[in-house]
């Protein structure tokens, strides 16, 4: 009975492509966590300001702004897995010549901001590439499962990686915690050059957008990417509860989520105890995911959207003390909630997307899905230290908080949002 138990939660580890993706895979998000800390401490040893590490932050954003939209229509059609191998042999090259342009002395700030752009491109490839690959690398009834341990993995490694991270910039630093990256995605790029894909190809999907390779239709090469692009957004436009989601994300962003990545530290040194307090502010909130991240392993909601949804009013919570200034022990439970919320929409909005989307056009449609998050998004971390000063933190974080919970209340009451139910084996495989 336990065996059964455990396979239920965790038996899409026992297929070989996905255990071999995934040790790849948490590798690379392991040395990506860590290297965050020593880029940013590398930047400021370099004599930058804090304006510039900001432009070396911005540099890794702006080509998944720029980029997001086509790379689902580049991954759909030229193989996921191609592709994200091409995504990560980049950003192996680009932090091994960062690691040694930081063992060489102190870079000028341009090969900063042109390797993190570069690091940025793999990026903007990789992640629509991602949900299309897990179709196609796990079996269908255990996809549920195997978004849950892909978040899993990511909230264990946004605690473990920037406290490892720190202590090795201390004792080595940064250039070595920079080249343990560029390694990390090596690794990765074995793991998914051993992947034997379903079909013999190189990426599953049959190129040019169509499962099959339908006899009539028009050959990868000569059709125009603007046209497969379009392909995705028709599929996308035509799923309402998908495209409102992304609506809501974008301004969700904006509004609710970046005032509590730029204020919150800000209010963090001002009055919740420092840097030590907030560390473990985040660290809880990584908790929160993980603990949700176990718990969703195994379940298959009937109504996937509906409990993804009622994720997101956990999404919120953080900014309601934080409007309210409340001590730092009010501010981490929130803080959990949302690292719980987080972990249970991830798993099953992903999860959803893959049942209810042809596989040939995820990518595409992931795409799709996330870049608005990006390009609107960004905005709040340019506009809310302004807004802040002119009238004052506990306005923008009461502005985030009422957003948050009122766009989630809204979404429940999309007839679509409610009508998406969860796919058996049996359904998937018609």
């Amino acid at each position: 009975m336990g065996r059964e138990w455990l396979r239920r939660r965790a038996g899409v580890l026992e297929v070989r492509d996905f255990r071999r993706f995934y040790i790849g895979y948490v590798t690379s998000l392991l040395g990506s966590s860590m290297s965050t800390v020593a880029i940013a401490w590398a930047v400021l040893e370099s004599g930058a300001s804090a304006t510039g590490l900001g432009y070396v932050f911005a540099a890794a954003v702006v080509p998944q702004v720029l980029l997001m939209a086509i790379a689902g229509a580049v991954a759909d059609r030229f193989g996921r897995r191609r592709v994200m191998l091409g995504a990560d042999a980049l950003r192996c090259a680009a932090q091994a010549s960062l690691a040694g342009a930081v063992f060489a002395g102190r870079p000028s700030l341009w090969v900063f901001v042109l390797l993190a752009s570069l690091v940025g491109t793999g990026e903007a490839f990789f992640t629509p590439a991602l949900d299309a690959l897990t179709v196609e690398i796990a079996p269908r009834d255990q996809l549920g499962n195997a978004n849950a341990l892909f978040g899993l993995a990511t909230s264990a490694t946004r605690i473990a990686g920037p406290a490892l991270g720190g202590l090795l910039v201390a004792l080595t630093g940064p250039g070595t915690v920079v080249a343990v990256d560029a390694a990390s995605y090596a690794v990765s790029v074995l793991a998914l050059s051993l992947l034997t894909m379903p079909g013999g190809t190189a990426g599953g999907g049959a190129p040019g957008g169509t499962a099959g390779g339908t006899a009539g239709a028009t050959p990868a090469g000569r059709r125009a990417l603007w046209r497969d692009t379009a392909e995705g957004w028709t599929e996308f436009r035509s799923r309402t509860w998908l495209w409102a989601t992304t609506v809501q994300f974008a301004f969700f962003n904006l509004i609710t989520w970046a005032p509590w990545m730029l204020l919150g530290p800000v209010m963090g040194r001002a009055y919740l105890g420092g840097a030590a307090v907030w560390g473990a502010i985040m660290g809880v909130q990584g908790a929160g995911a993980i603990a949700a991240g176990l718990l969703s392993l195994g379940r298959r909601p009937r109504r996937p959207i509906v409990v993804a949804t009622i994720g997101t009013f956990c999404y919120a919570l953080p900014d309601v003390p934080m409007a309210l200034h409340a001590s730092a022990v009010w501010v981490a439970a929130a803080a959990f909630c949302c690292g719980a919320g987080s972990a249970v929409f991830g798993a099953f909005s992903g999860t959803a997307m893959q049942q209810q989307v042809p596989p040939e056009l995820i990518a595409r449609v992931s795409a799709l899905s996330i870049f608005p998050a990006y390009g609107i998004g960004v905005i709040g971390y340019a506009i809310d230290g302004p807004l802040a000063a002119a009238f004052g933190p506990a306005a923008i974080f009461g502005v985030g908080a009422v957003y948050g919970l009122l766009s989630s209340a809204v979404m429940l009451t999309l007839r679509s949002v409610r009508g998406v139910t969860w796919a058996e084996k049996e359904e998937q495989d018609e």
